[in-house]
């Protein structure tokens, strides 16, 4: 895991007043809403160990701005973890995934990213959105 003063806050203020190049939207398909206070956190494969970049919860539009900078976006393969199980509790929700992992290959960081997730309590899609 990364120290903490190098890892970046989704919702902190700094981070959200610049353009991320990874960015992830979540919506709750079962009541047709967006997934609000969805933990949600980011990691990079770095020597085969997962090293955690970001960490936050989902806005009250199920997004989480401000993942990541373009200075700690570099070519790799990255995974976003959703912690549905807590998102789930929040609403008195049984569910049948505690988390839902989506790994994702950079090839050009110079490009931007869109995770979308839409999940339900049995099911989940995911996709590589504009």
């Amino acid at each position: 895991m990364l120290e903490s003063s190098a890892k970046h806050k989704c919702n902190s203020r700094a981070a959200s007043m610049s353009l991320s190049p990874l960015t992830t939207h979540a919506l709750n398909t079962a009541q047709g809403i967006p997934a609000a206070r969805l933990p949600v956190s980011v990691h990079r494969l770095d020597n085969e160990e997962w090293k955690e970049m970001a960490e936050g919860v989902t806005n009250s539009d199920g997004r989480c701005p401000g993942l990541l900078t373009s200075q700690t976006f570099i070519p790799g393969i990255y995974k976003i973890k959703f912690a549905t199980d807590k998102y789930w509790q929040s609403l008195e929700i049984a569910s049948f995934y505690p988390y839902i992992e989506v790994v994702f290959n950079i090839s050009d960081a110079s490009q931007k990213y869109h995770i979308a997730l839409l999940l339900n309590p049995f099911s989940y899609t995911t996709y590589r959105g504009s």
